[in-house]
């Protein structure tokens, strides 16, 4: 993001935020379940409720906040219009905003997703942008560019710990694990940055993965879902993370939203994780 005066790349901005808040990233997922044991309707207006409380409980606490677009989407334009003030919210709060909408396609279609997601003015420009790169990483180049010129990020889906994902992302070739693949191309966009500058391209590797790609050489952020009730641990963390531990990014969602909807509990809640996600720089 600029200022007109200076730029600030998305890398060195978490960098900062990482070593203010520490490495827990919280998610605001309006789930239709959530709302519902939240005593909210299932409609825009709930989705706005949900998502206020939610801020309120953590959006000084933490570097980063990742709405999860799909459940925003789905109320049509009043939930994207709730979703714009979210990503705005965030901004307010001090916190980096990731909007988790895994844009992938190519050419012209993905130059607009592009514009949608990255561009200054855009009224759902975010600080970083979820992607995937199963078209090829090359079809991501219109984000990686415009992320580049508006100083944001990506974070591209590498290996995920979904069970479906398996045989696509661990699939082996001449090159290694697809997913190996893909963090090593994240990882040269980010060598363009210069040596020792946080890179801006991240990478997303479930903490529940049991043979995840090596993060050695991405020179950039890691977000890394899976913890807690899906059974990822912080030594599952450390593992997985390796030299990239201090700008990984712990995902926690829902088992921070079902303490809600008090937002005192929740804050209790991200209080503990926070302490528990905390990784120092000599980790």
């Amino acid at each position: 993001m600029t200022d007109g005066t200076s730029r600030v790349s998305f890398g060195a901005r978490l960098h900062g935020a990482v070593r203010a808040r520490g490495n827990l990233c919280v998610g605001i997922d309006p789930h239709p379940a959530l709302l519902d044991a939240w005593g909210l309707g299932v409609n825009a207006v709930g989705v706005r409720e949900f998502s206020r409380r939610s801020l309120e409980a953590f959006g000084d606490l933490v570097p980063a906040i990742k709405p999860q677009v799909a459940f925003f989407e789905e109320h049509g334009s009043g939930g994207f219009a709730v979703l714009e003030e979210v990503l705005a919210s965030i901004v307010e709060a001090g916190a980096l905003s990731i909007a988790d909408a895994k844009r992938g396609d190519i050419g012209s279609t993905m130059a607009g997703y592009a514009r949608a997601w990255l561009a200054e003015g855009s009224p759902l420009a975010c600080d970083a942008l979820t992607v995937s790169p199963y078209l090829g990483v090359a079809s991501l180049d219109a984000a990686f560019d415009a992320a580049t010129a508006n100083d944001r990020g990506l974070f591209v889906l590498a290996r995920t710990s979904n069970p479906e994902a398996v045989g696509l992302q661990a699939a082996t070739g001449p090159s290694g694990t697809v997913a190996q693949m893909v963090v090593d191309e994240v990882g040269h966009r980010n060598a363009a940055s210069g040596p020792g500058a946080p890179g801006s391209f991240g990478v997303v590797v479930g903490a529940t993965v049991a043979e995840p790609p090596r993060l050695d050489d991405l020179s950039g952020p890691v977000l890394m879902p899976g913890v807690g009730e899906q059974g990822g641990t912080a030594e599952d963390v450390r593992r997985i993370a390796g030299p990239a531990l201090p700008r990984t990014l712990v995902n926690v969602s829902r088992h921070v939203l079902r303490s809600g909807p008090d937002v005192g509990a929740m804050r209790a809640v991200v209080r503990d994780l926070a302490e528990t996600y905390r990784f120092a720089e000599s980790d």
